[in-house]
Protein backbone atom coordinates (compact mmCIF):
# COMPACT_ATOMS: atom_id res chain seq x y z
CA UNK A 1 0.00 0.00 0.00
CA UNK A 2 1.74 3.06 -1.28
CA UNK A 3 5.39 1.37 -1.14
CA UNK A 4 6.05 3.71 -4.12
CA UNK A 5 5.00 7.26 -3.03
CA UNK A 6 6.43 6.43 0.59
CA UNK A 7 9.95 5.50 -0.65
CA UNK A 8 9.77 8.93 -2.73
CA UNK A 9 8.96 11.27 -0.26
CA UNK A 10 11.05 9.69 2.55
CA UNK A 11 13.79 10.66 -0.55
CA UNK A 12 12.43 13.97 -0.69
CA UNK A 13 12.79 14.21 3.29
CA UNK A 14 16.64 12.99 2.91
CA UNK A 15 17.10 15.99 1.66
CA UNK A 16 16.67 17.95 4.95
CA UNK A 17 16.86 15.11 7.31
CA UNK A 18 19.76 15.57 9.96
CA UNK A 19 20.69 19.54 9.33
CA UNK A 20 20.56 21.72 12.56
CA UNK A 21 19.37 24.84 10.27
CA UNK A 22 17.12 25.26 7.06
CA UNK A 23 17.17 28.05 4.39
CA UNK A 24 14.58 28.85 2.03
CA UNK A 25 16.38 27.19 -0.71
CA UNK A 26 16.37 23.86 1.49
CA UNK A 27 12.96 24.18 1.65
CA UNK A 28 11.94 24.88 -1.99
CA UNK A 29 14.37 21.51 -3.01
CA UNK A 30 12.31 19.51 -0.64
CA UNK A 31 8.73 20.47 -1.61
CA UNK A 32 9.65 20.07 -5.31
CA UNK A 33 10.75 16.70 -4.47
CA UNK A 34 7.39 15.94 -2.67
CA UNK A 35 5.48 17.38 -5.25
CA UNK A 36 7.15 15.19 -8.08
CA UNK A 37 6.57 11.82 -5.98
CA UNK A 38 2.75 13.54 -5.80
CA UNK A 39 2.09 13.47 -9.18
CA UNK A 40 3.75 10.56 -9.62
CA UNK A 41 1.54 8.93 -7.53
CA UNK A 42 -1.39 10.14 -9.48
CA UNK A 43 -2.63 12.50 -7.20
CA UNK A 44 -4.95 15.27 -8.70
CA UNK A 45 -2.43 18.01 -10.24
CA UNK A 46 -4.02 20.89 -8.00
CA UNK A 47 -4.17 19.05 -4.78
CA UNK A 48 -0.58 18.64 -5.24
CA UNK A 49 -0.16 22.24 -6.15
CA UNK A 50 -2.04 23.71 -3.05
CA UNK A 51 -0.46 21.46 -0.87
CA UNK A 52 3.53 21.92 -1.38
CA UNK A 53 2.71 25.69 -1.53
CA UNK A 54 0.61 25.33 1.87
CA UNK A 55 3.30 23.43 3.58
CA UNK A 56 6.19 24.82 1.82
CA UNK A 57 5.00 28.17 3.17
CA UNK A 58 4.36 27.13 7.08
CA UNK A 59 7.44 25.83 6.60
CA UNK A 60 9.14 28.99 6.40
CA UNK A 61 7.87 30.34 9.23
CA UNK A 62 9.96 31.23 12.10
CA UNK A 63 8.90 28.41 14.92
CA UNK A 64 10.34 26.27 12.01
CA UNK A 65 13.32 27.54 10.82
CA UNK A 66 14.52 28.39 14.38
CA UNK A 67 13.59 24.95 16.08
CA UNK A 68 16.12 22.66 17.12
CA UNK A 69 14.67 19.95 14.66
CA UNK A 70 13.39 21.95 11.86
CA UNK A 71 13.57 18.52 9.66
CA UNK A 72 11.58 17.00 11.76
CA UNK A 73 8.81 20.07 11.95
CA UNK A 74 8.73 19.99 8.29
CA UNK A 75 7.94 16.11 8.15
CA UNK A 76 5.35 17.01 11.03
CA UNK A 77 3.71 19.26 8.55
CA UNK A 78 3.63 16.73 5.66
CA UNK A 79 1.83 14.42 8.20
CA UNK A 80 -0.39 17.21 9.36
CA UNK A 81 -1.21 18.30 5.85
CA UNK A 82 -1.96 14.67 4.08
CA UNK A 83 -4.49 14.07 7.03
CA UNK A 84 -6.76 17.41 6.08
CA UNK A 85 -6.47 16.44 2.23
CA UNK A 86 -8.26 13.34 3.01
CA UNK A 87 -10.89 14.87 5.89
CA UNK A 88 -8.61 15.05 9.05
CA UNK A 89 -11.37 12.59 10.79
CA UNK A 90 -13.44 9.04 9.79
CA UNK A 91 -16.27 9.68 8.74
CA UNK A 92 -19.02 7.99 9.98
CA UNK A 93 -22.02 5.95 7.95
CA UNK A 94 -25.50 7.39 8.64
CA UNK A 95 -27.67 5.11 10.20
CA UNK A 96 -30.40 7.58 12.29
CA UNK A 97 -33.95 7.39 10.87
CA UNK A 98 -36.39 4.57 10.76
CA UNK A 99 -36.06 1.05 9.78
CA UNK A 100 -35.29 -0.08 7.68
CA UNK A 101 -32.32 2.78 6.67
CA UNK A 102 -31.26 2.42 3.21
CA UNK A 103 -27.60 2.18 1.62
CA UNK A 104 -26.86 2.66 -1.67
CA UNK A 105 -24.09 1.00 -3.87
CA UNK A 106 -23.04 2.29 -6.92
CA UNK A 107 -19.97 2.61 -9.25
CA UNK A 108 -18.73 1.48 -12.56
CA UNK A 109 -18.18 -2.39 -13.74
CA UNK A 110 -15.57 -3.90 -12.24
CA UNK A 111 -14.98 -1.95 -9.05
CA UNK A 112 -15.79 -4.71 -6.81
CA UNK A 113 -19.61 -3.55 -5.58
CA UNK A 114 -20.72 -7.19 -5.25
CA UNK A 115 -18.05 -8.01 -2.94
CA UNK A 116 -17.82 -4.74 -1.20
CA UNK A 117 -21.66 -4.73 -0.56
CA UNK A 118 -21.26 -7.95 1.39
CA UNK A 119 -18.53 -6.84 2.84
CA UNK A 120 -20.31 -3.75 3.84
CA UNK A 121 -23.22 -6.38 5.61
CA UNK A 122 -20.46 -7.88 7.67
CA UNK A 123 -19.28 -4.79 8.93
CA UNK A 124 -22.57 -3.84 9.90
CA UNK A 125 -23.21 -7.53 11.76
CA UNK A 126 -20.09 -7.78 13.43
CA UNK A 127 -18.85 -4.21 14.43
CA UNK A 128 -22.40 -2.64 14.58
CA UNK A 129 -24.29 -5.29 15.72
CA UNK A 130 -26.91 -5.11 13.01
CA UNK A 131 -29.39 -6.80 11.04
CA UNK A 132 -28.68 -6.43 7.72
CA UNK A 133 -30.57 -7.46 4.19
CA UNK A 134 -28.63 -7.59 0.94
CA UNK A 135 -30.61 -6.60 -2.19
CA UNK A 136 -29.21 -7.53 -5.94
CA UNK A 137 -30.65 -5.09 -8.58
CA UNK A 138 -28.01 -6.23 -11.21
CA UNK A 139 -31.21 -7.78 -13.56
CA UNK A 140 -28.15 -7.33 -16.22
CA UNK A 141 -26.08 -9.26 -14.92
CA UNK A 142 -27.38 -12.91 -13.48
CA UNK A 143 -23.72 -13.90 -12.51
CA UNK A 144 -23.44 -10.74 -10.05
CA UNK A 145 -26.84 -11.37 -8.30
CA UNK A 146 -25.57 -15.14 -8.29
CA UNK A 147 -22.68 -13.98 -6.83
CA UNK A 148 -24.40 -11.84 -4.03
CA UNK A 149 -26.35 -14.66 -2.89
CA UNK A 150 -23.12 -17.29 -2.62
CA UNK A 151 -21.19 -14.02 -0.27
CA UNK A 152 -24.53 -13.80 1.51
CA UNK A 153 -24.47 -17.36 2.21
CA UNK A 154 -20.72 -17.26 3.37
CA UNK A 155 -21.14 -14.49 5.66
CA UNK A 156 -25.05 -15.61 6.50
CA UNK A 157 -27.05 -12.22 6.06
CA UNK A 158 -29.95 -12.85 3.71
CA UNK A 159 -30.31 -12.19 0.29
CA UNK A 160 -33.13 -10.63 -1.86
CA UNK A 161 -34.68 -13.15 -4.31
CA UNK A 162 -34.44 -11.01 -7.22
CA UNK A 163 -36.05 -11.80 -10.48
CA UNK A 164 -33.50 -11.30 -12.82
CA UNK A 165 -36.45 -10.44 -15.38
CA UNK A 166 -37.96 -7.66 -13.55
CA UNK A 167 -37.42 -4.14 -13.58
CA UNK A 168 -34.46 -2.83 -10.88
CA UNK A 169 -36.94 0.15 -9.71
CA UNK A 170 -39.40 -2.46 -9.00
CA UNK A 171 -37.46 -5.17 -7.25
CA UNK A 172 -35.98 -2.39 -5.43
CA UNK A 173 -39.06 -1.42 -3.89
CA UNK A 174 -40.32 -5.03 -3.28
CA UNK A 175 -37.25 -5.78 -1.42
CA UNK A 176 -37.54 -2.71 1.03
CA UNK A 177 -41.05 -3.91 1.79
CA UNK A 178 -39.68 -7.46 2.27
CA UNK A 179 -36.94 -6.73 4.56
CA UNK A 180 -39.04 -4.27 6.51
CA UNK A 181 -41.37 -7.48 6.98
CA UNK A 182 -38.65 -9.40 8.00
CA UNK A 183 -37.09 -7.55 10.90
CA UNK A 184 -34.18 -5.88 8.94
CA UNK A 185 -33.29 -2.47 9.90
CA UNK A 186 -30.51 -1.87 7.42
CA UNK A 187 -30.52 -2.75 3.61
CA UNK A 188 -27.72 -2.89 1.35
CA UNK A 189 -28.73 -2.44 -2.50
CA UNK A 190 -26.35 -3.29 -5.06
CA UNK A 191 -27.32 -1.38 -8.16
CA UNK A 192 -25.85 -2.36 -11.95
CA UNK A 193 -22.47 -0.83 -13.44
CA UNK A 194 -21.39 -0.25 -16.55
CA UNK A 195 -18.07 -0.21 -18.06
CA UNK A 196 -18.83 3.71 -18.14
CA UNK A 197 -20.80 6.49 -17.19
CA UNK A 198 -24.00 6.67 -19.46
CA UNK A 199 -27.65 8.45 -19.27
CA UNK A 200 -29.39 4.90 -18.96
CA UNK A 201 -27.20 4.16 -16.10
CA UNK A 202 -27.99 7.37 -14.34
CA UNK A 203 -31.79 7.72 -15.01
CA UNK A 204 -32.42 4.48 -13.28
CA UNK A 205 -30.41 5.29 -10.17
CA UNK A 206 -32.25 8.48 -9.74
CA UNK A 207 -35.50 6.50 -9.99
CA UNK A 208 -34.01 3.92 -7.70
CA UNK A 209 -32.90 6.96 -5.03
CA UNK A 210 -36.54 8.82 -5.94
CA UNK A 211 -38.68 5.25 -4.58
CA UNK A 212 -36.05 4.15 -1.70
CA UNK A 213 -34.79 7.58 -0.22
CA UNK A 214 -31.60 6.04 0.75
CA UNK A 215 -29.37 7.89 3.94
CA UNK A 216 -26.35 6.47 2.41
CA UNK A 217 -25.17 6.69 -1.45
CA UNK A 218 -21.64 5.07 -1.09
CA UNK A 219 -19.84 5.06 -4.58
CA UNK A 220 -17.57 1.76 -4.99
CA UNK A 221 -14.31 2.81 -6.84
CA UNK A 222 -11.11 0.94 -7.66
CA UNK A 223 -8.21 2.95 -6.34
CA UNK A 224 -5.81 0.87 -9.13
CA UNK A 225 -7.43 3.48 -11.45
CA UNK A 226 -6.04 6.31 -10.08
CA UNK A 227 -6.78 9.91 -10.77
CA UNK A 228 -10.02 8.34 -13.27
CA UNK A 229 -11.01 7.44 -9.73
CA UNK A 230 -11.28 10.91 -9.09
CA UNK A 231 -12.96 11.67 -12.28
CA UNK A 232 -15.67 8.68 -11.75
CA UNK A 233 -16.36 10.19 -8.60
CA UNK A 234 -17.16 13.38 -9.71
CA UNK A 235 -19.25 12.19 -12.38
CA UNK A 236 -21.69 10.32 -9.92
CA UNK A 237 -21.82 12.86 -7.71
CA UNK A 238 -22.78 15.60 -9.98
CA UNK A 239 -25.32 13.28 -11.42
CA UNK A 240 -26.99 11.66 -8.34
CA UNK A 241 -25.23 13.12 -5.19
CA UNK A 242 -22.89 11.40 -2.85
CA UNK A 243 -22.80 11.24 0.50
CA UNK A 244 -19.22 9.02 0.35
CA UNK A 245 -16.73 6.72 -1.22
CA UNK A 246 -15.98 2.90 -0.75
CA UNK A 247 -12.14 2.94 -1.89
CA UNK A 248 -11.43 -0.68 -3.43
CA UNK A 249 -8.06 -2.75 -4.17
CA UNK A 250 -5.65 -0.76 -2.05
CA UNK A 251 -3.43 -3.73 -1.13
CA UNK A 252 -2.86 -3.87 -4.22
CA UNK A 253 0.04 -1.82 -6.70
CA UNK A 254 -2.31 1.07 -6.20
CA UNK A 255 0.15 4.50 -6.50
CA UNK A 256 -2.35 6.21 -3.47
CA UNK A 257 -3.58 9.47 -5.81
CA UNK A 258 -7.30 8.53 -5.69
CA UNK A 259 -6.76 8.24 -1.92
CA UNK A 260 -5.15 11.60 -1.42
CA UNK A 261 -7.17 13.28 -4.19
CA UNK A 262 -10.56 11.88 -3.50
CA UNK A 263 -11.84 14.55 -0.70
CA UNK A 264 -9.99 17.29 -2.04
CA UNK A 265 -12.04 17.09 -5.40
CA UNK A 266 -15.13 15.76 -4.82
CA UNK A 267 -15.82 17.51 -1.15
CA UNK A 268 -16.80 13.42 -0.56
CA UNK A 269 -14.99 11.44 1.96
CA UNK A 270 -13.65 8.17 1.61
CA UNK A 271 -15.74 6.47 4.69
CA UNK A 272 -14.19 2.34 3.71
CA UNK A 273 -11.31 0.82 1.99
CA UNK A 274 -10.96 -2.64 0.58
CA UNK A 275 -7.76 -4.33 1.46
CA UNK A 276 -7.97 -7.69 0.35
CA UNK A 277 -10.23 -10.21 -1.26
CA UNK A 278 -11.78 -11.67 1.82
CA UNK A 279 -15.39 -10.65 2.96
CA UNK A 280 -14.05 -9.48 6.53
CA UNK A 281 -11.22 -7.26 4.58
CA UNK A 282 -13.17 -4.01 4.90
CA UNK A 283 -11.67 -1.15 7.16
CA UNK A 284 -13.06 2.34 8.02
CA UNK A 285 -11.05 4.86 6.88
CA UNK A 286 -9.07 6.70 8.94
CA UNK A 287 -7.04 9.65 7.47
CA UNK A 288 -4.59 10.26 10.32
CA UNK A 289 -3.39 7.02 10.31
CA UNK A 290 -3.42 6.47 6.55
CA UNK A 291 -1.18 9.42 6.17
CA UNK A 292 0.99 7.59 9.06
CA UNK A 293 1.65 4.61 6.97
CA UNK A 294 2.31 6.54 3.91
CA UNK A 295 5.26 8.47 6.35
CA UNK A 296 6.39 5.34 7.23
CA UNK A 297 5.47 5.92 10.83
CA UNK A 298 3.01 2.66 11.11
CA UNK A 299 -0.41 2.65 12.22
CA UNK A 300 -0.37 0.46 15.75
CA UNK A 301 -4.19 1.56 16.81
CA UNK A 302 -5.16 -0.60 13.27
CA UNK A 303 -3.06 -3.38 14.18
CA UNK A 304 -4.29 -3.14 18.14
CA UNK A 305 -7.92 -3.08 16.34
CA UNK A 306 -7.53 -5.94 14.28
CA UNK A 307 -5.45 -8.17 16.85
CA UNK A 308 -8.45 -7.13 19.61
CA UNK A 309 -10.79 -9.29 16.83
CA UNK A 310 -8.72 -12.43 16.82
CA UNK A 311 -7.39 -12.86 20.44
CA UNK A 312 -8.99 -14.89 23.92
CA UNK A 313 -8.07 -12.73 26.44
CA UNK A 314 -8.10 -16.15 28.68
CA UNK A 315 -6.01 -17.97 26.10
CA UNK A 316 -3.57 -14.76 26.16
CA UNK A 317 -3.31 -14.84 29.59
CA UNK A 318 -2.51 -18.45 29.47
CA UNK A 319 -0.10 -18.78 27.29
CA UNK A 320 2.31 -15.51 28.53
CA UNK A 321 2.08 -17.95 31.99
CA UNK A 322 3.58 -20.81 29.55
CA UNK A 323 5.89 -18.82 27.76
CA UNK A 324 6.98 -17.54 31.31
CA UNK A 325 7.75 -20.76 32.74
CA UNK A 326 9.17 -22.31 28.72
CA UNK A 327 6.26 -24.19 28.36
CA UNK A 328 5.83 -22.46 24.81
CA UNK A 329 5.46 -25.22 22.55
CA UNK A 330 4.69 -25.95 18.94
CA UNK A 331 0.70 -25.99 19.19
CA UNK A 332 0.80 -22.71 20.81
CA UNK A 333 2.96 -21.37 18.04
CA UNK A 334 0.62 -23.12 15.36
CA UNK A 335 -2.43 -21.64 17.08
CA UNK A 336 -0.68 -18.14 16.98
CA UNK A 337 0.42 -18.92 13.54
CA UNK A 338 -3.16 -19.28 12.54
CA UNK A 339 -4.14 -16.35 14.51
CA UNK A 340 -1.85 -13.86 12.51
CA UNK A 341 -2.99 -15.57 9.08
CA UNK A 342 -6.54 -14.08 10.12
CA UNK A 343 -5.06 -10.13 10.81
CA UNK A 344 -3.80 -10.15 7.55
CA UNK A 345 -0.89 -10.82 5.10
CA UNK A 346 2.44 -10.75 7.04
CA UNK A 347 3.34 -7.35 5.07
CA UNK A 348 0.21 -5.41 5.78
CA UNK A 349 1.02 -6.40 9.71
CA UNK A 350 4.68 -5.54 9.48
CA UNK A 351 3.71 -2.12 7.86
CA UNK A 352 1.49 -0.97 10.73
CA UNK A 353 4.50 -1.68 12.83
CA UNK A 354 6.55 1.56 13.47
CA UNK A 355 9.94 0.75 12.26
CA UNK A 356 9.46 -2.38 10.18
CA UNK A 357 7.88 -0.61 6.88
CA UNK A 358 11.09 -0.86 5.13
CA UNK A 359 11.40 -4.85 6.22
CA UNK A 360 7.69 -4.86 4.65
CA UNK A 361 8.49 -4.00 1.45
CA UNK A 362 11.15 -6.89 1.24
CA UNK A 363 8.82 -9.49 1.88
CA UNK A 364 6.95 -11.23 -1.08
CA UNK A 365 3.54 -11.92 0.62
CA UNK A 366 3.15 -15.51 -2.10
CA UNK A 367 5.91 -16.57 -0.47
CA UNK A 368 5.61 -15.52 2.42
CA UNK A 369 2.11 -17.78 2.65
CA UNK A 370 3.65 -20.63 1.21
CA UNK A 371 6.15 -20.41 3.84
CA UNK A 372 3.39 -20.31 6.25
CA UNK A 373 1.28 -23.24 4.82
CA UNK A 374 4.64 -25.51 4.90
CA UNK A 375 5.16 -24.59 8.69
CA UNK A 376 1.50 -25.51 9.03
CA UNK A 377 2.06 -28.58 7.35
CA UNK A 378 5.16 -29.71 9.43
CA UNK A 379 3.67 -29.12 12.85
CA UNK A 380 0.40 -30.71 11.42
CA UNK A 381 2.32 -33.66 10.34
CA UNK A 382 3.60 -34.25 13.97
CA UNK A 383 2.12 -36.22 16.99
CA UNK A 384 0.14 -34.57 19.45
CA UNK A 385 3.16 -35.39 22.04
CA UNK A 386 6.02 -34.39 19.36
CA UNK A 387 4.37 -30.89 19.39
CA UNK A 388 4.20 -30.52 23.32
CA UNK A 389 7.51 -31.70 23.35
CA UNK A 390 10.09 -30.98 20.33
CA UNK A 391 12.77 -32.76 21.89
CA UNK A 392 11.89 -36.17 21.06
CA UNK A 393 11.80 -35.54 17.94
CA UNK A 394 15.16 -37.70 16.39
CA UNK A 395 16.20 -38.47 13.09
CA UNK A 396 13.37 -41.03 12.11
CA UNK A 397 10.39 -39.11 13.31
CA UNK A 398 12.06 -36.21 11.42
CA UNK A 399 12.12 -38.13 8.69
CA UNK A 400 8.44 -39.20 8.92
CA UNK A 401 7.43 -35.24 9.27
CA UNK A 402 8.74 -34.19 6.09
CA UNK A 403 7.32 -37.62 4.45
CA UNK A 404 4.31 -36.15 5.70
CA UNK A 405 4.15 -32.99 4.77
CA UNK A 406 5.52 -33.16 1.75
CA UNK A 407 8.64 -30.95 2.83
CA UNK A 408 12.41 -31.82 2.89
CA UNK A 409 14.12 -33.45 6.30
CA UNK A 410 16.48 -29.75 6.41
CA UNK A 411 13.03 -27.86 6.17
CA UNK A 412 11.98 -29.57 9.67
CA UNK A 413 15.38 -29.47 10.92
CA UNK A 414 14.89 -25.73 10.27
CA UNK A 415 11.96 -24.88 11.82
CA UNK A 416 13.08 -27.03 14.87
CA UNK A 417 16.26 -25.20 15.52
CA UNK A 418 14.75 -21.88 14.74
CA UNK A 419 12.04 -22.91 17.01
CA UNK A 420 13.92 -23.56 20.13
CA UNK A 421 16.02 -20.48 19.19
CA UNK A 422 12.60 -18.35 19.32
CA UNK A 423 11.67 -20.01 22.58
CA UNK A 424 14.60 -18.85 24.35
CA UNK A 425 14.40 -15.14 23.06
CA UNK A 426 11.01 -15.02 24.12
CA UNK A 427 11.93 -16.72 27.35
CA UNK A 428 14.33 -13.85 27.77
CA UNK A 429 12.04 -10.83 26.56
CA UNK A 430 9.57 -11.90 29.52
CA UNK A 431 12.06 -11.93 31.91
CA UNK A 432 13.39 -8.89 30.73
CA UNK A 433 9.91 -6.89 31.52
CA UNK A 434 8.50 -6.60 28.19
CA UNK A 435 5.27 -8.04 29.35
CA UNK A 436 3.22 -5.21 28.34
CA UNK A 437 4.50 -5.43 24.67
CA UNK A 438 3.58 -9.20 24.46
CA UNK A 439 0.05 -8.25 25.62
CA UNK A 440 -0.20 -5.72 22.86
CA UNK A 441 0.52 -8.11 20.17
CA UNK A 442 -1.22 -10.86 21.32
CA UNK A 443 0.24 -12.78 24.28
CA UNK A 444 3.51 -13.80 22.93
CA UNK A 445 2.75 -13.59 19.23
CA UNK A 446 6.27 -15.28 17.95
CA UNK A 447 8.70 -13.52 16.02
CA UNK A 448 7.81 -14.54 12.54
CA UNK A 449 10.98 -12.53 10.70
CA UNK A 450 13.44 -15.54 10.94
CA UNK A 451 10.49 -18.18 9.24
CA UNK A 452 9.44 -15.88 6.37
CA UNK A 453 11.86 -15.71 3.64
CA UNK A 454 11.48 -13.95 0.68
Amino acid sequence: MFDSLSTKLEAAFNKIRGRGVLNQQDIETAMKAVRMALLEADVNYKVAKQFCEDVGQAAQGEEILKSLTPDQQVIKLVHENLIKIMGNSASELNLKGSAPIVILMVGLQGSGKTTSSAKLALYLKKELKRNPYLVPVDVYRPAAIEQLKILGESIKVTVHPTDPNENPVITAIAAKKRAELLGHDTIIVDTAGRLQIDQEMMEELKAICKELNPNETLLVVDAMTGQEAVNVATGFNEAIGLNGIVLTKLDGDARGGAALSMQAVTGKPIKFIGVGEKTSALEVFHPERMASRILGMGDVLSLIEKASKEIDIDETLALQKKIGKNNFDLDDFLSQLRMMKRMGSMSSIMGMIPGLNKMAKQVDPEAAEKQLKKIEAIILSMTPKERRNSAIIDGSRRKRIAKGSGTTVQDVNQLLKQFVEMKNMMKKLMGGGLGNLTKMFGGGMPNLGNFIRK
